[in-house]
């Protein structure tokens, strides 16, 4: 964590055996905290989805622009028709 950061603290669910492997984590001195290896995930998830956004304004830029509307319901069939395949197979 930064020094002078301001936090807040929160409540999350993990699952079980999760959370038992970020302890082991903590317990193997690999990370310093369950909270600190939280926080960690999350600027990294956080910078992985600025730089997603990034990329998907660069590519929009180049191929024409914002989706229309039918694009933009075009791609959800494809996505929702693949997330539940998804959770099909598992």
């Amino acid at each position: 964590m930064v020094s002078g950061m301001a936090t807040k603290k929160v409540t999350i669910t993990l699952d079980e055996a999760e959370l038992e492997q970020l302890r082991s984590l903590v317990h193997d001195g690999t990370s310093p905290s369950v909270s600190g290896f939280v926080q960690h995930a999350v600027r990294v998830a956080l910078a992985d989805r600025a730089e997603f956004l990034a990329m998907l304004d660069e590519s929009l830029a180049k191929t024409g622009g914002p989706l229309t509307e039918a694009e933009k319901v075009w791609a959800d069939g494809i996505l929702q028709s693949r997330t539940a395949a998804d959770r099909t197979v598992a």
